[in-house]
């Protein structure tokens, strides 16, 4: 079992939210490790928590265990889960603890959950009584703490079907002859648009388009003059849509779930 734990929300860093979690944390084991993802997530943006999250697991030691709370629907009849992902027989390549809300959608694509439960068991809870507002304290703070000091995940609840988790309402990116359909799945800090079309996908030389804007495919940020649109794939293993010392989202005005179509040169 591994001894780390990560946090990831959309709190901020104004507030104490994520000082009283880690908090939390500490007062059940001192000796676990706590790293933030980040908790600059856009307020209830789901679908940049999700990104940030699958762009980050694979790079923690097996039986780490993830928290993201990206969660408008808190005190609603939303389901807390715990989620074990990787391989049964072997150190899970980690744990989930979170909000059923489609946060982990992203995670679950990339590597397919074992087993799943419903945090039903209160004893694992700081309080039977929680916050409506406020779990990431109450109850997904102390259960991440008990998972990543021994506590098996079956004790924390009862065991609810994986194919029931809630997914995340994102197109399917799909291809056709010379041509490729996706969307932006996420933006990022620099306004770079990440689409869900894979690296893999693009064996021959591209260009975006975007209504009437063609977009050339490049290798690197600087290949065309500052101010330029360009196409290309990032450190994560998607193509994005970038300005080069720019902001392609600020420009073209796109939003997550936008659709996005690329062209390709094939010989």
């Amino acid at each position: 079992m591994g001894q780390v734990i990560t946090l990831l929300s959309d709190f901020g860093l104004r507030d104490s939210y994520v000082s009283v979690m880690k908090g939390v944390i500490a007062q059940i084991n001192p000796a676990l490790s706590m790293i933030d993802i980040t908790h600059q997530i856009p307020p209830q943006d789901i679908g940049s928590g999700r990104f940030a999250l699958m762009t980050t697991v694979p790079y923690f030691p097996l039986g780490t265990v993830h928290v993201a709370v990206v969660d408008p629907g808190v005190g609603s009849k939303r389901r807390a889960v715990a989620i074990a992902v990787g391989s049964q027989l072997e150190e899970p390549l980690g744990f989930l603890v979170g909000p059923d809300n489609g946060i982990f959608s992203g995670v679950l694509d990339q590597c397919p959950a074992y087993a799943a439960v419903e945090l039903t068991n209160t004893q694992f809870w700081r309080t039977d009584e929680p916050s409506s507002t406020f779990h990431g304290r109450d109850i997904f703070a102390p259960v991440s703490a008990h998972l990543a000091s021994g506590v098996s995940l079956a004790e924390l609840g009862d065991a609810i079907a994986i194919d029931g988790l809630v997914q995340f309402s994102l197109p399917a990116y799909f291809e056709t002859e010379n041509t490729i359909h996706g969307c932006i799945q996420a933006i990022d800090h620099f306004g770079n648009l990440i689409t869900n079309i894979p690296a893999a996908s693009l064996s021959a030389p591209w260009s975006v388009t975007i209504g009437m804007t063609s977009i050339l495919g490049v290798l690197t940020y600087s290949d065309r003059p500052v101010g330029e649109l360009i196409s290309l794939i990032g450190s994560h293993g998607w193509l994005e849509i970038a300005i080069t010392n720019g902001s392609a989202q600020s420009f073209l005005n796109l939003k997550i779930g936008d659709p996005v179509e690329v062209k390709l040169d094939k010989i």
